[in-house]
């Protein structure tokens, strides 16, 4: 296998056909034909279908594809330390960003890091970890501001920056505010945010370990910050969510947390990055930025900024 190849199999993963792989790489499209046909020749293995459309890989070719990934991020991994040694400064950095913090602090942040290096084009996401983790494991993203508290420890490394409480949010007016418990709650439906990896233990730590159960059928489960906050808003639903969401948008002066005597977790936002991948000159610079920010906000002039403090346990 050579790195061509490979790259052209990514690239059509990506782009969906080899017209548009061979746009994304700067070859010809009878280049990245004859590195896919001299990889199908050598594994013996059919890897792409092509149809009207495009092109779609196959059973093999899906298992490959990660392999693939991996080995064109590990090159740019090595190719971005030399680039340090060397005194260089990177092009691009790509963030994962936590949605709380996206409409909190994220502002402050980018401004104190676009007057530190101008140079750098910064490319966020908003990083709940069902988008983050495909994209770290590529190599797209440098890191991920979120919750850590789930993530496969042979593949990710952690770092915290600050602790939050979760609470269970219902909008105002909503029939359960005054409930104390959450065995008075199990009749509502719920929209929470979780991973498959992360559901049952989401589920136990809320109900199970209370030596309560809540009917699968009444759970949403919402890949979207947006989608949750509406449907606790507009749905009347219960949300699980970290207490700072309650500065966002649509919840801010909309929704509040029940004052609940049931102890519940805490949560954290975390730098999360691969275990193997060094943080080059500009993920340490926006780093910086973060943490100056968090720093700032008990201080701040503004109130909202302040209530944000109180809900933040800081740990640098």
């Amino acid at each position: 296998m050579k790195l061509h190849q490979l790259q052209a199999l990514i690239a059509v993963a990506d782009g969906g056909g080899i017209r548009a792989a061979a746009r994304g790489i700067g070859l010809s499209q009878a280049a990245v034909t004859r590195a896919l046909r001299e990889l199908e020749e050598e594994q013996g293995l059919p890897l792409l279908v092509r149809h009207a459309g495009g092109a779609r890989l196959t059973d093999a070719g899906l298992v490959l594809l990660p392999h693939a990934r991996q080995i064109a991020s590990q090159l740019e991994s090595a190719e971005r330390d030399l680039a340090c040694l060397r005194g260089e400064v990177p092009e691009r950095l790509c963030v994962g960003v936590t949605p709380w913090f996206g409409q909190t602090l994220l502002a402050a942040a980018v401004q104190r890091f676009r007057r530190e290096m101008p140079a750098v084009q910064l490319e966020l996401y908003e990083g709940l970890q069902a988008v983050s983790l495909p994209l770290l494991r590529s190599g797209v993203m440098h890191f991920a501001l979120g919750p850590a508290g789930t993530l496969p420890a042979q593949e990710f490394v952690h770092e915290p920056l600050a602790r939050y409480r979760m609470r269970v949010l219902a909008r105002d007016g909503h029939p359960s505010r005054g409930a104390r418990s959450m065995a008075e709650l199990l009749e509502q439906d719920w929209v929470m945010n979780f991973t498959q990896a992360s559901q049952e233990q989401v589920l136990q730590q809320l109900f199970g370990d209370r030596g309560l159960e809540l009917a699968p059928g009444r759970i949403v489960c919402a890949q979207s910050s947006a989608m949750l906050s509406s449907l606790i808003v507009d749905a009347g639903m219960l949300g699980y969510s970290p207490e700072p969401m309650l500065l966002c948008e649509p919840l801010r002066g909309r929704a509040r947390a029940l004052e609940l005597d049931d102890e519940l977790a805490e949560g954290d936002i975390s730098l999360i990055r691969l275990r193997d991948q060094a943080l080059d000159p500009a993920a340490r610079g926006f780093i910086q930025c973060l943490q100056q920010a968090l720093k700032a906000c008990a201080r701040s002039p503004n109130a909202d900024d302040r209530r944000l403090a109180d809900m933040l346990d800081l740990q640098f």
